[in-house]
């Protein structure tokens, strides 16, 4: 058990500095407007609002957000239950959890004051939301992912998903439990991750 404790705090501390520079760089990026460099207009105008075409097979809203600047006095964002993990200074969160198996689209919204992404990542037997391994750059493996939402007032891949637009993408999943990610650097750490689970 002795030999077990030094590479448990290894890990610890890996985890927790890989924590503090996601954090840390988010932060930076926001505050030195690093993100709106090359982003589209509407990175530029927070309260864009997007049109959504008809969306195909089953409706998952996805709802993603941070404790951004100006937010630290809304007591709603450490709200407990599914989607709100971590810290409680980001989450994502899906209604419905659960689906029939088919055609199912993700719309995502950001509500927070960052960027933000949605990643579908099958999850193995065993394996628990929350529990992927992160990278030194506070990331998760994306190797194996089935669809993202990270492209402002549009579908598929893009930047990110501005603050106070929405993305969208349509997979077809069959029945399994998979894990719907933010992967931008550290956000997965902190709690930017919830079980949707595909019934037959």
């Amino acid at each position: 058990m002795s030999a077990n404790r030094p590479r448990g705090r290894l890990l610890a501390a890996g985890a927790v500095a890989a924590l503090v520079l996601g954090i840390a760089t988010t932060l930076l990026f926001a505050a030195t407007g690093a993100f709106r460099g090359s982003a589209p207009a509407a990175w530029r105008a927070p309260g864009a609002h997007c049109s959504s075409p008809a969306l195909q097979g089953h409706l998952v809203d996805v709802t993603v957000g941070d404790m951004g600047p100006g937010m630290m006095g809304r007591p709603h964002w450490r709200t407990p239950g599914p989607g709100w993990q971590g810290m409680g200074m980001m989450y994502l969160r899906a209604t419905p959890s659960t689906v029939p198996a088919g055609k199912v689209s993700l719309r995502a919204v950001n509500v927070g004051a960052l960027p933000h992404e949605v990643m579908v990542l099958p999850l193995s037997a065993g394996q628990a939301a929350g529990e992927r391994p992160t990278r030194a750059d506070g990331r998760v493996n994306e190797a194996g992912s089935l669809g993202e939402a990270s492209r402002s007032c549009g579908a598929g891949a893009g930047h990110g998903i501005a603050p106070g637009t929405t993305a969208r993408t349509t997979v077809t999943l069959q029945p399994g439990r998979y894990e719907l990610v933010c992967n931008f650097p550290g956000h997965y750490i902190v709690g930017m991750y919830t079980e949707l689970d595909v019934t037959r």
